[in-house]
């Protein structure tokens, strides 16, 4: 009679270990799924910015002024991508700077879905005078073909630590209004 016992208490026991670790690698298959459920980053362009300077200074500052907006634009990828939330793309255009008045509309558009962006960022900045500079940014998502903002930013001087402190504020407000992965 034991022998018939024994048996039958390995199967349930095999049969329980089995069950037991099937449940545990579900278990660690979930988890393992769980820490990589996070969102992907949600890929953005950012557009080479225009610039037009409007000041009437007799000094050709043309080259410095091509320097900082490119600075500028460079700012705003390093803070979105630093984020982690986004995945910063780079449109390719045939001619360079690559901005948003530079080409058509729907090459624009085609340019930044080739490079697989959901948003992007674009604008330019004004020159106004010696000490006041505008800029117009705008935050276009073109999975749900919509404006997500429109803002003017104002600014004073014409150096490199005006354009840092323009950008970082400017890369604060867009991460404010894009949508989060």
């Amino acid at each position: 009679m034991m022998q018939t016992i024994v048996p039958r208490c390995l199967f349930l026991w095999r049969y329980r270990a089995g069950h037991v670790l099937t449940m545990l690698g579900a278990l660690a298959a979930l988890s393992f799924a769980g820490g990589s459920s996070a969102a992907a980053p949600i890929a953005v362009a950012v557009a080479d910015f225009d610039y037009f300077d409007t000041s009437g200074e007799v000094v050709d500052q043309s080259a410095e002024h091509r320097a900082r907006v490119a600075s500028f634009a460079k700012l705003l990828r390093d803070n979105l991508a630093a984020q982690g939330d986004y995945r910063v793309v780079t449109i390719e255009c045939r001619d360079h700077p690559c901005t948003a008045t530079s080409m058509s509309q729907d090459v624009f558009i085609a340019a930044a879905r080739k490079a697989g962006a959901r948003l992007v960022v674009y604008g330019g900045i004004r020159k106004m005078s010696t000490l006041v500079q505008w800029g117009e940014i705008q935050l276009l998502d073109l999975e749900a073909e919509k404006l997500l903002m429109r803002r003017t930013v104002t600014f004073r001087g014409d150096n490199d630590a005006a354009y840092r402190h323009a950008a970082d504020f400017v890369s604060d407000t867009v991460k404010e209004t894009m949508p989060k992965p």
